[in-house]
């Protein structure tokens, strides 16, 4: 791979750690999006220098995750996550390790990574290193854990929300043994936060692919907040605006699963519970076109409303012709009632 598609500051934090002697390798999603011809989002560093060392070589560094071994360099260009090589033991949570430390290589420290695809690293000479068959397993459009699944999943389960995410956002399938795994395992995401697991729901139903998040309810991922005894076609989302409100407002209505149960900003919320809203200001009517019909005060906003309601199941009819001509006819229909 060229290291010019790397960016520079990125090439800076991996050369202050060469020189100073120690081993550094972009790792993880930057890796696997390089190889699929995507720009990363952003870039990971592991290192054999330890946390200390890290804050040591770089003059503007943030401790986000020293527990941890993660050190972030500060760069006008970007942000870099420098974490040491780690060990990790015992997962009594289900979702974090009880204990960390940094006496592991870059292999044992790709071991404990989620999946393949995201446990790949690039060497110096912009070679792939791969010891558990990424490459192979983007080629394949698959979704595989590391090693066990079973035991992938009893220590974090919150990569089975991301299983389905990264099918979604990649467009790849889950390989049957993870699957397996995931169907097995399925009742430990109610270890996992409610605002990871929104955020991971979010993520599947803004990718390319958001009728995935159907998997979610089918697999029994969200059971303990709404257990369905049906799956429905979601099919309708991808013809949806790829933004949170009509996302998760198709989401719901489509399967019934109550926004309510999880953290949601409030106009989240609001544009979920309330799609009128949305429309209100969309109205080809205004409320001074309304008051022309004689309407006052709270009449107007009441009309409003429910023209907004009209337009949600029939957009097509959202002209100022048709909708004063829905607007005289509901008003004199309740002068006369």
């Amino acid at each position: 791979m060229e290291l010019n598609q790397i960016p520079a500051g990125v090439r800076a934090c991996l050369n202050t750690l060469r020189k100073a002697g120690f081993a550094a390798y972009p790792v993880g999603g930057c890796v696997r999006d390089l190889l699929l011809g995507r720009t990363p989002d952003d870039y990971d560093v592991c290192t054999s220098a330890l946390p200390g060392q890290v804050a040591a070589l770089f003059p503007h560094t943030a401790p986000t995750g020293v527990k941890h071994g993660t050190i972030t360099v500060l760069d006008p260009e970007g942000s870099v996550e420098i974490t040491t090589f780690r060990r990790e033991e015992g997962y009594s949570d289900g979702r974090r390790p009880d204990r960390v430390s940094f006496c592991a290589g870059l292999t044992e420290d790709l071991s404990r990574r989620d999946f393949t695809v995201n446990a790949m690293a690039l060497g110096p000479a912009g070679e792939v290193i791969d010891p558990f068959g990424g490459q192979a397993d983007l080629a394949a459009g698959c979704i595989r854990c590391v090693g066990d699944p079973e035991r992938r999943f009893s220590e974090d389960a919150l990569r089975m929300l991301r299983a389905v995410r990264f099918g979604a956002q990649l467009g790849f399938d889950i390989h049957p043994d993870t699957l397996k795994a995931l169907q097995s395992q399925a009742s430990s995401t109610r270890r996992v936060s409610r605002e990871r697991i929104k955020a991971e729901m979010e993520k599947i139903l803004l990718s390319p692919r958001p009728e995935r998040a159907e998997a979610l309810l089918r697999l029994g991922l969200l059971e303990h907040l709404y257990p369905v005894r049906t799956t429905p076609d979601l099919t309708v989302l991808g013809k949806l605006p790829p933004a949170p409100g009509p996302r998760w407002r198709g989401f719901c209505a489509a399967t019934g699963f109550p926004i309510t149960v999880l953290p949601v900003e409030r106009a989240l919320r609001r544009a979920v519970l309330h799609p009128e809203e949305e429309v209100l200001r969309q109205l080809a009517l205004s409320g001074g076109q309304l008051a022309g019909l004689g309407l006052r005060g709270p009449e107007i906003g009441q009309l409003q409303r429910r023209l907004a309601r009209h337009v949600l199941e029939h957009p097509e009819e959202n002209r100022r012709e048709r909708l004063l001509e829905l607007a005289a006819a509901w008003r004199q229909s309740s002068v006369q009632t």
